[in-house]
Parts: C-alpha cells; structure tokens; sequence
C-alpha cells in the first residue's frame, strides 16, 4: 500500500492545533478510564435493595455506580451544549477556547489535589466529572467549528480522518498509561497529568496565526437564533438521521463503562488487563484511522458504508457481551472501534460541509447532545439493566437493538440509504 502524509497536516496552524489537541486527549483518556476504576474501587462489594414487581431485588452498587456516572456527564450537556453552539456562533471561537481550556485545568488540578490528599469521595467523583463535561459542552461546537478555517476545503475530509485517528491513538496510549500507573501507583497522578495536559491546547492556540473570526455576529444568544439551528438540523434529513444513527449505536452500545466489571469479574485481568482491555476499540479505530487518513480522494456510497459499519458496530458489541475470554473480547473491541472509526469520519464531513459557516457551532450543538448524551444515558441505562440482570445480558442485548434499529432507521431514511458524497454548501479558506 502506497502511503502518503496526511495533506491536512502541512497546514501550520491545523498541525499546531492538532498536537495540543493530541497531548489533551491523552490526558482525557487517562482520567476517563481512571475515574472509571476509581468508582468501581469505592463501590466494590457494595450493594442495596429496591422494590421491583412486588419483590426484593439486590442491586450491585458497583455497576449502578459507574452507570450513573452516565448521567452525571449528560445533564451537563442537556444544559450548556446549545448555549455553547450559540456562543460558538456569535463570538471569538479561539478566545472562547482559551477560557475553557484554562477552566479545565483549574478543574482537573483539584481532583488530582483531593487523591492525592487521600480526600476523594463518590461526590466528588460526580461533581467534577460533571463539571467537566460542562466545560467540554461549551468548548465542543468553537473546537469543531474551527477546523473548516485551518485547512482548505478540499483537504476538509482528510482533517476529520486525521483528527479521528488522533483521538483513536490518544485512546490507545492513554487508557494503557492509566492501567499501568492506577497499577502499580496513585489514581491521582492519572488526574495531575491530565490537568498538565489541558495546557497543551492552551500553548497550540496561543501559537496559532489565525485569530479568529465572528461567524454570525448579528445573531445574538437569543431564542430565534437557538431555533434556527434547531430547524436546520431537523429539516436537513442527511443531517438528523446520521445524528439518530450515532444516538441509537452509542446508547444501545454502550458497553465501555462496564469494562471495569469485566475485566475484574468476568476475565479476571485486574487493573493492568482492564488499561489493555480500554485500548483494543482504539487500536481498531487506529487501524481503520489510519488507512483513511492517507487517503487523497473521498469515500464513496458514503450513506450505504455508514449503514454497514453501525451494525458491524452493534453485532460486535454483541458478541463481546457473550465472551469470556480476554482474545475475543479484545477482538470483538477492535472490530467496535474500527467501524465506529470509519463512521466518525463520514458523518464529521457530511455534517461540516452540509452546514454554512453562521450556523456551525448550533448544528455542532445539537450533534453533540446525540453524540455525547447517547453513551452517557447509554452508561446509565447499561449500568440499571447490568444491575438487574448482569453485565453479559445489558451488553448483548445493547449490541443486538443497535443491529435492528440501524435496519428501521435505514427503512425510514431512503436518503441515507443512497448517499454519496457531500456538496459543500459555501467557499472558505484557511487563514
């Protein structure tokens, strides 16, 4: 195979950007898969009862516990994501970065702070992730956004391929960081690198040439500019219904937040085979990241491959909620991220080149609570049905709806079934 280097990355200021965004995800991930363990540490052999039909029924504390932490990130996202695609629509993208990027450093600093000091409680764990996922609403619509104004337009599609591999990669090199140092030393270092690492994207937008520019200046924060991106989203139907195929993989598919569970209960691998276990849908995602991130020319049957790749997604899922060996798990989790991978990428590029500039950040809004408040109610909902019938059952019948639905969903949208590739809705040029 004849690879090239990624043409996004000779953009200086795309290279810049995507580096510190490297450094933070890293860090991301290493606390994501931290905060996951730790929980479970807290909670572990904890139980209680609730009245269900009439009967007693003992819950495990454990898997409700880190299913909560589901919900925990998503009422953050229901409250701030819409105000942050305004926000990413009527002011400074760059300089709306700055401040959130510098608020998650703040954040993270006190959680590594209270492990560290031996303070730490399930509250805590909650409130910060929360607030974390707060920051992450208002930043995610100016961080997406902003992409389209750092590479050509022709080179857009190679961008997501390339920023898609780098998160797949940082979700490699940081749930095996993590493993190892929650391991064999303090969960709090996980959260001190973290709050380093938010400093590095702070360092890329202080480096970066372009300046920013206000997309809709004269719209304002208010109700008619909310509902403007609402009904873009909602009658652009190649739009709506990639976003209710994300909501419907990563609600039913879920199953990474069980993960501590089985890789504890299950396979038996402890802290160390649970950091290795976190990795195997990246290293899929890498593979498949990889191939497409050097490629020169778009994807074709764009809708029909999306289609594909969500049930490869689901019957994985489904099949890694059967084993109980650590070699199909971490294959069936490699066939998870790789098709979640090459999904990513079509549905960033539709979505971006389908959408004018003035509305991006409110179309990205709107995507973001699908996208991230699927798997975060996905966690909660895998997490009660984990605790009423086990971990194996919420994670194959999780995998087996995704499967079904993406077949209704791909019934009721001929459009997605026919799909190609993208018409780009308006000229822009990198600074």
């Amino acid at each position: 195979m004849n690879l090239r280097f990624p043409p996004a990355l000779r953009f200086r200021d795309f290279r810049i950007f995507w580096l510190g965004l490297f450094v933070s995800v890293i860090g991301s991930q290493m606390q994501l898969i931290a905060i996951n363990w730790h929980l479970y540490e807290l909670l572990r052999g904890q139980t209680f009862t609730v009245q269900l039909l009439g009967r007693t029924v003992e819950l495990g504390a454990e898997a409700l516990g880190l299913g909560t932490l589901g919900l925990v990130r998503v009422i953050p996202i229901v409250l701030f994501a819409l105000f942050g695609g305004m926000l990413a629509d009527t002011r400074n993208r760059r300089s709306l970065l700055l401040f959130t990027e510098g608020f998650d450093v703040v954040i993270a600093a006190i959680l590594a702070y209270l492990t560290l000091t031996g303070q730490t409680t399930v509250l805590h764990i909650y409130l910060i992730t929360g607030g974390l996922a707060a920051m992450n609403a208002l930043e995610g619509p100016s961080r997406q956004s902003l992409i389209p104004h750092l590479v050509p337009r022709e080179h857009f599609g190679n961008a997501v391929s390339v920023q898609t591999l780098m998160f797949t990669t940082a979700s490699i090199v940081g749930p095996a960081l993590a493993g190892l140092i929650v391991g064999y030393a303090n969960v709090g270092y996980v959260y001190a690198i973290n709050a380093v690492s938010f400093v590095a994207v702070v360092v890329s937008l202080l480096l970066m040439r372009y300046r920013g520019q206000v997309a809709a200046a004269s719209t304002g924060l208010g109700l008619n500019a909310l509902f403007d991106g609402l009904r873009f989203v909602f009658r652009t139907p190649i739009i709506s219904s990639t976003m209710l195929l994300d909501f419907i993989a990563t609600f039913f598919s879920s199953a990474r937040t069980m993960l501590p569970i089985v890789a504890s209960d299950i396979l038996g691998v402890g802290a160390v085979g649970y950091g290795w276990l976190a990795t195997a849908d990246s290293v899929g995602a890498v593979i498949a990241g990889s191939a497409l991130a050097t490629r020169g020319e778009q994807l074709r049957r764009q809708g029909p491959l999306l289609l594909i790749c969500v049930v490869i997604f689901g019957a994985a899922t489904a099949i890694f909620g059967l084993s109980n060996t650590f070699a199909v798990s971490f294959v069936m989790l490699m066939l998870v991220g790789a098709a979640d991978a090459v999904s990513t990428v079509i549905r960033g590029t539709v979505r971006q080149l389908s959408t004018p500039d003035a509305l991006r950040g409110r179309m990205t809004s709107v995507n973001m609570m699908f996208f991230m408040g699927g798997p975060q109610l996905g966690e909660l909902e895998a997490g009660l049905v984990a605790a009423a019938f086990g971990v194996p059952f919420a994670i194959f019948t999780g995998g087996v709806a995704t499967v079904l639905l993406t077949v209704l969903v791909a019934w009721k949208f001929p459009i997605l079934r026919q799909y190609d590739t993208p018409t780009p809705v308006a000229a822009e040029a990198p600074a």
